[in-house]
């Protein structure tokens, strides 16, 4: 993929980042913090340039779709943004006129883009479906903490090996995965979570839907991990050891925070959360280290069909 096409796709995901005029002042600066954390990703990309021009209307929606002239390309880009739109289960009134004016400007037949919306929703569902957090998590108690702290590392193994995968839905999943965990951990603690409460944990923390989204979305496109280019769709596992940390290291700071919260009693302050959150993350992404052949081999063994049962809780999440 060419670094031109990068741009534009990036570009996309950000103007359906911004599509929602309720975002607000935190989760812009979440964006823009993820725009230039991915700066240095890429020698021929300058993100916080893409982000500005974005922001600033210099690189308009119909400049970004008439950038990508394969077909391929532009089933991609409009994938990633029905994800991003998507990111908190719902889509806006907002965001759905930002959609249709999108497949207008990637030239996408109706049928077309109905078609990769489906490819879409069964993850995305997950992330407001009742079902997907009210799923039975492996037996605990809130005084196992042995138990809860392999729960949660079983789930940055997981999300981790996502990372590892081309295909779009690999991304797709790291969200519901992370929201199921939190029931689990909640559960153990005898307090019974819904999708409303879990979503403002994560988001307290620190860990943005709309943004986690993106970050995913830029990392493979810049490591050039790409499931869906040309038309073609490839089965190889990347070695993209930067996302792979960032999915690893989130969910498992993720997990230890809820399990410090709900131990003591749901004490903590946003503040604290975020804190608590961003100190956890530097030993997580050194533990991740340790896991690496973990990770790889469970990479190898993943599928949607799989994935999807972990979340809809028809088979046993990780333990």
């Amino acid at each position: 993929m060419q670094a031109k096409d990068q741009k534009a796709i990036l570009a996309i995901a950000l103007h359906a980042a911004f599509a929602d005029g309720a975002k607000d002042d935190r989760e812009r600066e979440e964006v823009r913090r993820i725009a230039e954390s991915l700066a240095s990703s890429a020698s021929a990309i300058d993100l916080r340039a893409i982000y500005q021009d974005v922001l600033l209307k210099r690189f308009t929606l119909d400049q970004a779709a008439a950038a990508l002239a394969d077909d391929g390309l532009r089933h991609y880009a409009y994938e990633m943004a029905v994800c991003v739109c998507e990111a908190d289960g719902q889509t806006t009134a907002a965001e759905r006129s930002f959609l249709d004016q999108l497949k207008a400007s990637l030239g996408l037949g109706d049928d077309e883009a109905r078609g990769i919306e489906r490819e879409v929703d069964p993850f995305v569902a997950t992330t407001s479906s009742p079902t997907a957090s009210a799923a039975a998590p492996a037996a605990t108690s809130g005084n196992d903490n042995a138990a809860l702290d392999r729960s949660i590392l079983n789930y940055a193994l997981l999300n981790g090996a996502l990372e590892l995968l081309p295909q779009s839905w690999a991304s797709m999943a790291i969200i519901p995965l992370q929201i199921k965990m939190v029931y689990g951990i909640g559960q153990a603690h005898g307090v019974t979570l819904d999708q409303g409460h879990i979503k403002e944990f994560i988001a307290a923390a620190g860990v943005g839907l709309t943004s986690q989204y993106l970050e995913q979305i830029g990392r493979k496109l810049l490591g050039g991990l790409l499931g869906k280019a040309a038309g073609k769709t490839f089965g190889k596992i990347g070695s993209t050891a930067t996302g792979m940390a960032f999915s690893f290291a989130s969910t498992y700071a993720l997990g230890q925070v809820a399990k410090r919260y709900y131990a003591g009693g749901r004490v903590m302050n946003t503040e604290m959360l975020r804190d608590t959150f961003q100190n956890l993350l530097g030993p997580a992404k050194q533990l991740q280290s340790q896991y690496l052949p973990q990770i790889h081999q469970k990479a190898a063994t993943l599928d949607a069909g799989q994935v999807m049962a972990m979340i809809r809780g028809q088979q046993a999440g990780p333990a």
